[in-house]
């Protein structure tokens, strides 16, 4: 939402700055402010470890590219249903489904979840998120039939649905990738963990263990976005949207910060969460439909519905109801046991 406050910039201009405070500022403060020699921790990681996860991140990064214009094709609400419906799908099951052909001690496999009734429920969860993900994505077919094309870029400015839905598929595809690079960098945390305990016993897990491996993570996301982002400004003669006087400056790089800032907190918090519920298909789904509902409720403050039929707002509310639903079914699943 902070994005919509910059003001004549191309958005790979306010993109790249936002993505700078997300991906490369506001992760070493984090693991800085929370973590103790959290550069020797990096320092101390293994090459392979530092490689994949760097990797996961770079592919991660596509899938923030192309989330950002699948929201820009789709508007906020249709856009984050179809991208973090399927990151989530992929995101919560093919972590299980690996560790099922590669077993790793502590790591919960698909085998494992299918046989007990906490994994059951969880895995019943992300079947009904996905279905609500369904019926949001019918209602934005519904809406486009419904609305004229000057109607349509009213709610969305730039609103393609053919091109919408092919980017958000890949979109979400990819972007589930950063759960990849948990996963993946989970050594590092690991050892930030153990240090933490060594000094507070008896407390349990350490809440911001996770914060070292984002900054590696981000790093090959940041990789890709400026990239891309560097092509765009040449390609469209948008440097000078940095130094333009004829612009808010200081309102865009402001809300630009804010925008990446924000957007962090998600993962600072997500990782908390996952110190205590691990990064299995249970915190994945419920942090992917967090944001989900969270992104359709701005859509219905920007009045991105506005104009539609009331068949066509009940399917859509529907689709939201299907995905609480989904929530409040993988928490009771993770509270069952710990399967």
């Amino acid at each position: 939402m902070p994005f919509k406050k910059v003001k004549n910039w191309a958005w790979e201009s306010y993109w790249i700055i936002g993505g700078l405070f997300s991906w490369l500022i506001v992760p070493p403060i984090a693991a800085w402010i929370t973590i103790p020699g959290f550069a020797d921790i990096i320092s101390a990681a293994s090459f392979d470890v530092l490689t994949i996860t760097f990797i996961m991140g770079l592919i991660w990064g596509i899938g923030g590219l192309t989330y950002g214009l699948g929201v820009r094709y789709l508007g906020m609400s249709l856009g984050n249903s179809v991208i973090l419906g399927f990151c989530s799908a992929f995101g919560a099951l093919v972590p299980p489904i690996y560790y099922s052909i590669i077993p790793t001690v502590g790591k919960i496999s698909f085998i494992h979840m299918i046989s007990n009734p906490g994994g059951q429920l969880v895995l019943l969860g992300v079947v009904i998120c996905l279905t609500g993900i369904a019926v949001s994505g019918k209602a934005g077919m519904m809406k486009e039939k419904e609305l004229t094309a000057e109607a349509s870029k009213v709610s969305v400015e730039e609103f393609s649905l053919v091109k919408g839905l092919i980017i958000a598929v890949i979109s979400g595809i990819l972007s589930a990738f950063f759960n990849y690079g948990i996963e993946a960098g989970k050594p590092m945390a690991l050892v930030a963990n153990e240090a933490w305990k060594a000094i507070n016993p008896n407390q349990g897990e350490f809440l911001f263990q996770n914060n070292v491996t984002y900054i590696i993570l981000l790093w090959g996301g940041l990789t890709t976005n400026l990239i891309w982002c560097t092509i765009l400004n040449y390609r469209n003669k948008t440097f000078g949207d940095y130094t333009n006087k004829k612009t808010p400056l200081l309102n865009n790089y402001f809300f630009a910060a804010l925008a990446g800032t924000v957007w962090f907190m998600q993962f600072f918090f997500y990782g908390m969460g996952e110190s205590k519920l691990g990064n299995g298909a249970s915190s994945w789904i419920l942090h992917m439909s967090t944001i989900i509902l969270t992104a359709n409720m701005w859509g219905l403050y920007n009045k991105e519905w506005k104009g539609v039929s009331k068949k066509t707002f009940r399917t859509f509310v529907i689709g939201i109801s299907v995905i609480l639903l989904s929530v409040a079914i993988v928490g009771i699943g993770n509270s069952l046991d710990k399967f």
